[in-house]
């Protein structure tokens, strides 16, 4: 009688699909206590199926990148300084003028060239 209920059981399901089962509440769980839902799952497969992967996290700057940056900011320091020096020797240049003209009309001779 024994034999006889052997044969007639039912196969019993696979371990495969309980232990899957038990890993995707088990992924659940993770993603809960983390504060991810769903939503934000199927968000990140649109943005990378979309190709936008490197928008999800940081990007790294590398070392020619940040030496990039550098060089490109003492250029920009570089140029305010020049319009400030030009802007200095503009008005130096005037004022010089401006003193020439005054001494030749009050009839003052110049000094001697060295």
């Amino acid at each position: 009688m024994f034999f006889f209920f052997l044969m007639t059981r039912r196969p019993q399901r696979s371990t495969q699909s309980s232990s899957s089962a038990a890993s995707d509440v088990y992924k659940r769980q993770i993603l809960r206590r983390e504060g991810l839902y769903s939503s934000h799952i199927t968000e990140w497969r649109k943005a990378a199926q979309a190709g936008a992967v490197s928008a999800l996290g940081p990007k790294k700057k590398d070392r020619r990148d940040r030496e990039i940056e550098q060089l490109r900011a003492r250029a920009e320091n570089a140029e305010a300084e020049l319009e400030r020096t030009k802007a200095v020797l503009d008005i130096v240049g005037k004022t010089h003028a401006l003193l020439e003209t005054l001494s030749e009309s009050k009839g003052i001779q110049k000094p001697p060239q060295r």
